[in-house]
C-alpha cells in the first residue's frame, strides 16, 4: 500500500543544513497497523508528513496504492490524498466555530457531494466512533477525547484506504487514550484500513502489527 525507497529530507537555510531523514526504505503492505516510535525530533512526524503527500522528499521515490506520487502535479496529489488518506493530529485541528457535524464534513466539500450526502457520510462516520448525541455541539463544548473521536470521523468520513495519525492519544490520559486505540483498532480489523502512526506510548505500540524506530532521521529497527 506504501512503499518508501530511499527517502532523504534535507530542510536548508541559507547558513544551515538540516538531514531530517536518511535513507529510509519501508513496505507497508495493505490492511497493515504500523507504528512508528523514537525520540523528540528523530524525524517521525516529517516521514509522516511525506507519506501523507504534505510535504515532498529531497531525495528517495515513494508510492502509494501503486502510484508513484512525484508524477502528479499539485492538483491531481490534493484529489490524490483527499481521496486515498485521512489524517488525524495530536492537537485535534477542529474548527471551533464549526458544530461538530460539520466539522466531520469538511474533507467532502472537496467531492462531488451534494449537501445531503455529506450529511449522512458524517453521521455515520460519527456513529462509527459513538458521538452520535454530540453532533449538534460545538468542539469547546468536548472533552478532550471526545474532540479526538471528532477528528478520529473527520478523518474516515471519505472511506479512505489510509490513516495517518501523528500522536492519537498524546494529549490524553490512559483511559480515553485507550479508547481512542480501540476505535483505531476496530477500523483497521473490521474495514482493513491501513493505519500508519507515530506515538511515544510504547504500550499503544505493542498493540499494532509492527513497529519502526527512528533514530537522528535513520531506521534503526
Amino acid at each position: 500500500m506504501i512503499s518508501l525507497r530511499n527517502i532523504e529530507k534535507v530542510y536548508r537555510t541559507d547558513t544551515v543544513e538540516t538531514l531530517a531523514l536518511s535513507r529510509i526504505s519501508l513496505d507497508i503492505a495493505q490492511g497493515e497497523f504500523l507504528s512508528i516510535m523514537g525520540p523528540s525530533g528523530c524525524g517521525k512526524s516529517t516521514l509522516l508528513n511525506i507519506m501523507g503527500l504534505l510535504d515532498a522528499p529531497t531525495k528517495g521515490d515513494l508510492q502509494i496504492n501503486k502510484q508513484r506520487t512525484t508524477d502528479l502535479s499539485d492538483k491531481a496529489l490534493a484529489q490524490f490524498r483527499n481521496k486515498i488518506l485521512g489524517f488525524i493530529f495530536q492537537s485535534y485541528h477542529l474548527i471551533n466555530d464549526l458544530k461538530v457535524l460539520d466539522n466531520v464534513e469538511l474533507p467532502l466539500l472537496y467531492r462531488n457531494c451534494n449537501a445531503k450526502e455529506r450529511k449522512e457520510l458524517a453521521t455515520e462516520a460519527l456513529g462509527k466512533v459513538g458521538l452520535s448525541n454530540r453532533i449538534k455541539h460545538f468542539p469547546n463544548q468536548l472533552s478532550g477525547g471526545q474532540k479526538q473521536r471528532v477528528a478520529i470521523a473527520r478523518a474516515i468520513v471519505g472511506r479512505p484506504e489510509i490513516i495517518l495519525a501523528d500522536e492519537p492519544t498524546g494529549n490524553l490520559d490512559s483511559a480515553m487514550g485507550n479508547e481512542i486505540m480501540d476505535i483505531l483498532l476496530d477500523l483497521n480489523k473490521r474495514e482493513g484500513t491501513t493505519i500508519v502512526m507515530v506515538t511515544h506510548d510504547e504500550n499503544m505500540a505493542r498493540k499494532t502489527h509492527r513497529l519502526v524506530r527512528l533514530f537522528d532521521g535513520s531506521q534503526v529497527q
